[in-house]
């Protein structure tokens, strides 16, 4: 039985369990601060991690402690207003003061809040936690496939550039004592056998002589086994592994025409946002393509994507023909493909059928995943009746419907909720 004894320094992070265990008893409080810091993020920024405030209602606990029991009589010097028994009135409450020295709060209710920070990857696991991206496959190129060399222990042969000296010297010691043990015995013996003799009273002269010559003979026999030898040498052996790509593409479409106000495109760049950062959980390298479209599509910036003003009719099918050219152009077998549609339902009734078939036979066939999003308060129109047809016909394409802000975050969780045969 062993005991082992961990003598290490506690490091800078001694109070990670301390932190984990508050992180899990607050949960719920810290992912709805998480889901509401999410508006101030742009859509690729996620670079750090966030500041989550947590108000001090949340935090409270229930205390055990011992009351002041018995009858007890104070003192309190310059009393010359009250006597006992005297009954002090409740002083009157002012609307909008609290206790403390500042200011009242200018919106509403005033609270002591707690703040602190989390890192990038406790942000992430919070705000996805029980989230997945739905047909996750990693594209492994037929033609053009990338590769790593990675440690693949050590061989007997190789370039003198590779020889590893520490194993090679641990392999030339073993062999030597291998080699070599038993004369090593039998030269002790015959040393023993020397130096008894030497302290013997008696003179034997031969037998001396014949114990120094088997001495010297088992001497050079051991002088004579090498140091090292080609046996011996070991070399660092490296072996090619194909990587598969771990390269996305996020296709961000959107309607800018005359119908689309600001307020909607803002709820729409929330969207956006809460896929970049998911995707971003399982790819390594992702480009993001903004195509704003009204009648004429046009490949973008953010900055223009988001905040652009357009005016004018809608033909959502010239965003989808595109996407379509810049797949085959840029991203055509090579690319994990995602794409994100947000409209308020308006389109030409003739073009709706025209964008249900570039989906069914262009799109989706190269996506991973293409997620429609409709932001209105009206009820739906011609586009969103095509894609649900689209919907129940192919299992990589998912639609809702966004009302306002709050609907944002629980519309996103249902699109990419676990399936029960993955949760299984």
């Amino acid at each position: 039985m062993a005991n082992f004894i961990d003598r290490r320094l506690n490091s800078k992070n001694k109070s990670t369990v301390n932190r984990q265990r508050f992180l899990r008893r607050y949960k719920n409080q810290i992912k709805k601060s998480v889901s509401e810091a999410i508006n101030q993020r742009g859509v690729t920024d996620i670079d750090s991690g966030e500041n989550i405030i947590i108000p001090k209602r949340d935090l409270s606990e229930p205390t055990f402690h011992q009351g002041g029991g018995g009858i007890k009589d104070k003192v309190h010097p310059g009393n010359d207003q009250f006597s006992t028994g005297d009954k002090i009135p409740r002083p009157p409450k002012q609307q909008g003061q609290g206790a403390g020295q500042g200011d009242a709060s200018d919106s509403g209710e005033g609270e002591d809040e707690f703040t602190f920070s989390i890192s990038k990857e406790e942000y992430l696991n919070l705000l996805f936690e029980d989230l997945e991206l739905p047909n996750l496959e990693k594209n492994q190129l037929d033609k053009l496939i990338e590769y790593k060399t990675v440690r693949s222990g050590f061989c007997a042969e190789g370039v003198a550039s590779n020889i590893d000296i520490v194993k090679s010297l641990q392999g030339s010691i073993a062999r030597r004592i291998a080699m070599t043990s038993s004369k090593r015995k039998q030269l002790k013996k015959l040393e023993l056998a020397l130096l008894t003799l030497n302290n013997d009273k008696h003179d034997n002269i031969q037998k001396k002589r014949a114990l120094v010559a088997e001495i010297e003979t088992l001497k050079r026999k051991i002088e004579k086994v090498p140091f090292i030898d080609t046996f011996d040498l070991r070399f660092r052996n490296y072996a090619k592994q194909a990587v598969p790509t771990s390269k996305a593409v996020m296709f961000c479409l959107m309607d800018v025409s005359g119908s689309m106000d600001q307020a909607t495109k803002e709820m729409a760049k929330r969207f956006y946002i809460l896929l970049y950062l998911f995707l971003s959980r399982s790819y390594k390298n992702i480009d993001v393509v903004y195509i704003r479209h009204h009648t004429q599509a046009k490949e973008v910036d953010e900055h223009e994507f988001f905040y652009s003003q357009e005016t004018g009719g809608t033909i959502a099918s010239s965003a989808l023909e595109l996407m379509n050219e810049i797949i085959c152009e840029r991203y055509d077998n090579q690319w994990n493909i995602y794409g994100a549609q947000a409209s308020d339902g308006d389109n030409w009734a003739d073009d709706s059928p025209r964008c249900q078939t570039l989906l069914e036979q262009q799109i989706l066939p190269k996506s991973r995943y293409f997620s429609y999003i409709e932001i209105t308060q009206r009820a739906h129109q011609t586009l969103w009746k095509h894609y649900q047809q689209v919907e129940e016909s192919h299992t990589n394409f998912a639609m809702q419907h966004i009302k306002e802000v709050a609907d944002i975050y629980p519309v996103f969780r249902e699109l990419f909720k676990k399936s029960t045969q993955s949760a299984a």
